[in-house]
């Protein structure tokens, strides 16, 4: 079970890198928000809004440290990982701890929650 929501995980990061919007959410529950380190909640249509538009684009996704752990059907991913793309024109590289909680409905795995903290002096 670890391991297919590890490969999930790599798969969902490859979808964001690709800067494939439909793809992204065929990972993301209808509900799915992510908490930004700054504590701000961007939801489904606005994150996949921005990633359709080419405001958002990733490069680079990397990540390391990475822990899953399944409680039946809810699985949390954590690890470290460094970004880098484009946010309105400005690139930005960030390294952040990272969380997916993800759960297992009608058979898949579905990103519920994914919620990002900055390191502190990165």
């Amino acid at each position: 079970m670890q391991e297919e929501v590890l490969r999930i995980e790599r798969e969902f990061s490859q979808a964001i890198v690709k800067n494939d919007a439909e793809a992204v959410g065929r990972f993301l529950a209808d509900d799915w928000i992510v908490i930004d380190p700054d504590g701000g909640i961007v939801d489904r249509a606005r994150f996949l809004g921005v990633m359709k538009s080419g405001a958002l684009t990733h490069e680079m996704m990397e990540s390391e440290d990475t822990r899953v752990r399944v409680y039946g059907n809810t699985a949390i991913v954590t690890a470290l990982t460094k970004t880098k793309g484009k946010f309105n024109g400005q690139v930005f590289t960030t390294q952040e701890r990272a969380t997916d909680v993800f759960v297992k409905q009608d058979g898949r795995w579905q990103c519920a929650l994914s919620h990002l903290t900055r390191l502190a002096g990165k």
